[in-house]
């Protein structure tokens, strides 16, 4: 039995939380689903973005599923906390299109890879002391850049793919993305048969935009990450359909890229399609890859035969019918 650590969070959160577990449960696996708190609600009921206790479930744990948070200014980001606990160095993200749905390239299938512990995400922020200037740290350890670009070539190998592309802004920040580039090629020298390229970020988000077909695997620095990979998922229909996992050499922390939608949240009419990608990656992660597989082609076959569709899909179902939906499919599988 695999014990998972469950954070719905705040807004939708808990809404497409509660269609992965659904989906989850309809599966020939035993799992016990342990709920924890973090979040805005959170903070209300307890004084603290993400108790400890839920930072000390996920260490026990499996894995832990997380929904999405609201952030509240001068506290602690819960999702932040609890990547650095957990050490999850790099955030997958998968850029994938799906037959039946609208959107700008029809075809494409890569991933980002983004470091996930340092970068201007370290949170060493202050003010001079008449308060005119803030500065923030960006952190680039040589360390922490090995363990990241080092990930994505070994994922690169184990799928098969061909190519790696690196994305920095070394011409500027010459001495941290200096450090990221240099490790990169350094790296890339243990992999001859996987091709190489590297880019400055300004020029990635052009090119994401003109040849995104092009691209296998991206490894990039924190921000960098986090902000091309929203731009991806706008070619391949949305951050509905945007999953990501946080993985580290012990733990795994599985969110989908979307945030806490408040303006949608009781409606149910979010897309939980994301949130169910991401517990499939879950499956990937604890090697029941036969499930994984099971959830990424019910869900295929669910969006391409364009019967049910949450309202940022271009329909009028709830979040409740797309779920019943891939599970339907998954009975058939």
């Amino acid at each position: 039995m695999y014990k998972i650590t469950v954070v719905g969070g705040d807004g939708i959160g808990p809404e497409v939380m509660k269609g992965a577990i659904a989906t989850l449960e309809s599966l020939d696996i035993n799992f016990d689903f342990l709920e924890m708190e973090a979040g805005y609600e959170c903070f209300k009921r307890n004084g603290t973005t993400i108790p400890e206790e839920t930072i000390k479930s996920a260490k026990k744990s499996h894995a832990t599923l997380f929904g999405a948070i609201t952030t509240l200014d001068n506290e602690k980001s819960p999702i932040i906390a609890l990547r650095k606990s957990l050490d999850v160095y790099a955030n997958l993200r998968p850029i994938k299109s799906f037959e039946g749905i609208n959107c700008l390239y029809p075809n494409l299938d890569f991933y980002i890879v983004r470091e996930n512990t340092e970068g201007l995400y370290s949170e060493i922020e202050y003010y001079s002391r008449d308060e005119k200037v803030a500065v923030a740290h960006r952190v680039v350890s040589k360390k922490s850049s090995r363990k990241i670009i080092d990930f994505t070539f070994k994922q690169v190998t184990t799928n098969e793919r061909e190519k790696v592309t690196c994305v920095h802004k070394a011409n500027v920040l010459k001495k941290s993305d200096g450090i990221f580039r240099e490790i990169f090629y350094e790296i890339a020298k243990s992999y001859p048969n996987i091709k190489i390229e590297d880019y400055y970020v300004d020029a990635m988000a052009l090119y994401l935009i003109q040849k995104p077909e092009t691209f296998d695997y991206i490894v990039t620095t924190n921000l960098f990450g986090d902000i091309l990979s929203d731009e991806a998922a706008g070619l391949v229909g949305g951050l509905g359909l945007a999953p990501s996992g946080n993985i580290g050499d012990k733990y795994g922390l599985f969110e989908p890229v979307h945030g806490s939608a408040p303006d949608i949240a009781g409606k149910n009419i979010s897309n939980p399609i994301a949130m169910i990608l991401s517990a499939g990656m879950m499956l990937d992660f604890l090697d029941e890859r036969y499930h994984a597989n099971k959830i990424r082609i019910a869900i295929e076959n669910t969006l391409k035969r364009k019967k049910i569709a949450t309202p940022d899909l271009g329909g009028n179902d709830k979040t409740i019918d797309l779920v019943n939906a891939v599970i339907n499919e998954l009975k058939d599988l």
